[in-house]
């Protein structure tokens, strides 16, 4: 960084932010969700998209190390932005072409006296899905510039090093900025295709939240949070599209089960072992009335039929309620239309519900020759469900152990372990 921290306080009584001694200990939640406004107000003003997310990834990290011990500012947002255009300033000093360039200059040396409350996020979104950049790029760089992951967390999502991620982000910034791209909103189709990886990117987000790709906690409620409010803004602006009322309901209804899903340990509780009664009842009603309008409309994608199982499974008042049929027919339409072998390892374990064990096993054999699910730990954890259902105790062992050391989560791990001994014991 280019400034003390000493001289950001100095900065902040010049532009009125006087900190107040509000609680600071939602400080990570507040900046995750100021960030992607704060840079989409940057690149707005000075349209240097790179330049922009390193200044504002500066100023956060003088947030989180000052904010905690002196105070949130009265205008956190405003402070952002100040420190954030100062950082910008600093870089394009240093560097004597940019310097030259005389439009550059002028931007550069004007810091913003207002900030204004329009949120950017929505277009930020679709900037970071640049028709200009690979699909994986895309969504690297919006889980990085939006989302708020760390790139070591981007990397283990995307099974590559941190190094090679690192570098993938960098020359997504470097294509954009190439491109020319103005932050404007697309239209037509490129507008389509953008809407498409931005939901999928909201997805994965809200997925990397619910359940941790690694680490000793099961979730990262903080990450969760921002997903649904991403999607949330994303469905403010195009509450007629199904597709986007979809993946926000099938969030929320996904959320509700958070508090039941593990216990005062943190030991994770599987769906059918949950207290229905700790789901949040208000998400769940929110949810269901968001998938009764998606459905209502002439089109049906993967988001509304995933949201529709989950509301099947909401509707049950306990596990053995539940309308099995309805949800397995429900994923033989999806992976009609968006076939995928998550997708057809879901429809395995309503297949066993309906059929039987050894039919849901018979369906997991097709997927053995995938390399995308060679050594998953979820293969070999559903495959050891089915096993422990059919009453092959060995065969299901074998596969909970498999799956505990497939899996970086540690909560995963100490659950597969559990169900190992358990069915050991029997």
């Amino acid at each position: 960084m280019t400034a003390t921290g000493n001289e950001d306080d100095e900065r902040n009584r010049d532009t009125g932010d006087r900190p107040d001694r509000r609680d600071t200990g939602d400080t990570g939640d507040l900046l995750r969700g100021l960030t992607p406004q704060v840079l989409g107000t940057l690149v707005r003003k000075y349209g240097r998209f790179e330049g922009c997310e390193d200044a504002v990834q500066e100023a956060v990290l003088a947030a989180a190390v000052q904010w905690p011990s002196e105070g949130v500012p009265a205008n956190p947002r405003g402070w952002l932005v100040t420190v954030a255009s100062r950082r910008l300033v600093d870089q394009v000093r240093s560097d004597r072409a940019r310097r030259e360039r005389e439009s550059a200059t002028a931007a550069a040396e004007v810091v913003p006296e207002g900030v204004p409350d329009t949120d950017d996020t929505l277009l930020l979104l679709f900037l970071c899905c640049h028709p200009a950049l690979t699909a994986a790029s895309r969504t690297a760089l919006t889980l990085r510039a939006v989302g708020g992951l760390t790139t070591a967390e981007i990397a283990r999502a995307f099974l590559v090093p941190e190094a090679t991620m690192a570098a993938r982000i960098s020359r997504a910034k470097q294509r954009i900025r190439a491109a020319g791209s103005s932050f404007a909103p697309p239209a037509g189709a490129e507008r389509e295709e953008r809407l498409r990886v931005v939901l999928h990117v909201l997805y994965l987000i809200f997925n990397e939240g619910y359940t941790a790709s690694s680490g000793s906690e099961l979730d990262r409620p903080d990450l969760a949070r921002e997903a649904v409010r991403l999607t949330r803004s994303v469905y403010a602006q195009l509450p007629g599209d199904g597709e986007v009322a979809g993946l926000l309901a099938l969030m929320l209804l996904t959320d509700a089960r958070r508090s039941a899903r593990t216990t005062a340990a943190g030991d994770l509780v599987p769906l059918d072992e949950q207290d229905r009664t700790a789901w949040d009842r208000a998400l769940i009603d929110e949810g269901t009335a968001l998938v009764k309008s998606a459905l209502a409309g002439p089109a049906l994608g993967p988001y509304q039929l995933q949201a529709a199982i989950a509301a099947t499974h909401a509707d049950a008042v306990t596990a053995a309620d539940t309308d099995w049929r309805q949800v397995h027919g429900l994923y033989l339409i999806l992976e009609r239309i968006a076939p995928n072998p998550v997708v057809t390892l879901n429809r395995a374990i309503a297949l066993s519900e309906v059929e039987g064990p050894e039919a849901g096993l018979a369906l997991l054999a097709t997927l053995d020759a995938d390399a995308r699910m060679a050594g998953h730990h979820r293969l070999l954890s559903v495959r050891a469900h089915l096993l422990e259902k059919a009453g092959d105790r060995a065969g299901a062992y074998e596969h909970y152990r498999r799956a505990a050391r497939a899996t970086a989560s540690l909560a995963e791990q100490r659950y597969l372990e559990g169900r190992a001994v358990r069915v050991r014991r029997v």
